[in-house]
């Protein structure tokens, strides 16, 4: 299948089996499992955890063995996009086509549903039956690093800190950290659950490096070249705002280049690995190449 077909059926296939992973009804209070649902089940492109899928696969692994930590990524990105919606944060009324959760469900719950997921998260991660101890443990640690203060919440911190006033390197070193961290995060849980060695982990890491710049420098073109239908979010939200992206630093052009040139080291990251990486590396092509 080509790789439009496999993110579709990766894709599927993550969404028929994440509500196994919330709370149980009779354990959870009703309106707070109803809030972490309504953000975590509303779609998206799944990108994170069929990166840990992928990288499951390509190192080995089974489908079924990467589910936990795919589930428990996807729970923390969820999460971090409910606080991010808050008007305490960006202030956003529409996530994935939908009103943010915060609309719907008030703004106190719509930060403990985004704190239920965060915690159940590491919960879910730890999960597995025929999987060494170790390896999940690892996960788990891989999840906190991804996720907590020197990963994706140090981004966030550093984006509202510098709010207006970053150059380009600022701008680059916050988005390896609120995007790029759960990316590799995601690559590098896949490779270890799937007892990758060390020397494949390190090569998937610069990897996931490059991809996740990639795929935030796309992400910033998207913003400013297609409609909120397409986007299922407000567009331009983070220039009306003051914020810089790669676009408001580089230009429009120059951003297309520079995730073209982000693209081509992930790339040369899996080709020096050797082997088959042909699954990883389209993926990349795909991620760096959705304005074309």
């Amino acid at each position: 299948m080509n790789i439009k077909e496999y993110m579709a059926a990766r894709r599927d296939y993550f969404d028929s089996k994440l509500k196994n992973f919330l709370p149980n009804p009779d354990s959870c209070p009703e309106v707070l499992l109803q809030a972490m649902e309504y953000s975590l089940l509303a779609g998206g492109k799944r990108l994170r955890p069929i990166l840990v899928l992928a990288a499951a696969e390509s190192c080995g692994g089974r489908l079924e063995a990467a589910m936990p930590p795919a589930a428990a990524l996807e729970m923390v990105h969820t999460y971090s996009l409910i606080h991010d919606d808050l008007p305490a944060m960006d202030d956003d009324d529409l996530r994935r086509g939908k009103p943010s959760c915060h609309k719907v469900f008030g703004e106190g719950m719509a930060v403990l549903a985004g704190d239920a997921l965060l915690t159940h998260a590491f919960s879910v991660a730890a999960q597995g039956v025929n999987e060494d101890p170790l390896r999940r443990l690892a996960v788990v640690a891989e999840l906190a690093k991804a996720a907590g203060p020197i990963g994706m919440v140090a981004g966030q911190a550093m984006d509202i800190a510098g709010f207006g006033l970053m150059d380009a390197s600022q701008v680059n070193h916050i988005h390896r950290c609120k995007t790029g961290a759960l990316i590799k995060g995601a690559v590098r849980m896949g490779a270890i659950i799937a007892g990758a060695g060390a020397k494949v982990v390190h090569g998937l890491t610069q990897y996931a490096d490059s991809l996740g710049l990639a795929y935030q420098i796309v992400d910033d073109i998207l913003d400013v070249t297609e409609t909120s239908q397409q986007l299922g979010k407000n567009p331009g939200s983070d220039e009306k705002k003051g914020k810089q992206t790669f676009v408001t630093v580089h230009g429009l052009e120059g951003a297309r280049i520079m995730a073209a040139a982000e693209t081509a080291r992930a790339v040369q990251a899996l080709q020096a690995l050797g082997g088959d990486y042909s699954l990883l590396q389209d993926l990349a092509e795909y991620i760096g190449r959705r304005y074309a």
